[in-house]
């Protein structure tokens, strides 16, 4: 008997026929409510979705930095290999405009050739340990 008071009590048709500016306003705040459910939902789905991009480009940058901290320690070692045979004089030789070979430049058929044995080497990605 105190359920079917209770039911009666909180029926919509009721509060609608009763209150009609009350019975709008629920429907209004439903709707506000579930909008705001499903724009969170979507937002969520956006924010993880930007949130791996980023996860995969600071990985990228993490591995070009290391390869660009390579490349500084070979320049190093290049320029102290060439700083050292400057000390040593007697192996370099001096050089003049007269002495310089000019050479032609190889046909387009051989840079397109060296180009495409180039592109069948296989590809790996470069850990960002090494």
């Amino acid at each position: 008997m105190s359920l079917q008071v209770l039911q009666g009590s909180l029926s919509a048709r009721r509060v609608e026929r009763q209150s009609p500016l009350l019975a709008g306003l629920h429907r209004m705040s439903t709707g506000v409510l579930t909008g705001l459910g499903v724009s969170v939902v979507g937002l969520s789905a956006l924010s993880f979705h930007w949130q791996s991009v980023w996860a995969g480009n600071y990985t990228q940058l993490q591995a070009s930095r290391s390869l660009e901290q390579k490349l500084q320690e070979g320049a190093a070692l290049l320029e102290q290999h060439h700083l050292s045979a400057v000390r040593r004089p007697g192996q370099l030789v001096p050089t003049s405009s007269q002495q310089l070979l000019h050479l032609v430049p190889p046909a387009a058929s051989a840079s397109s050739q060296g180009l495409s044995l180039l592109a069948a080497l296989p590809r790996q990605p470069i850990p960002a340990g090494y």
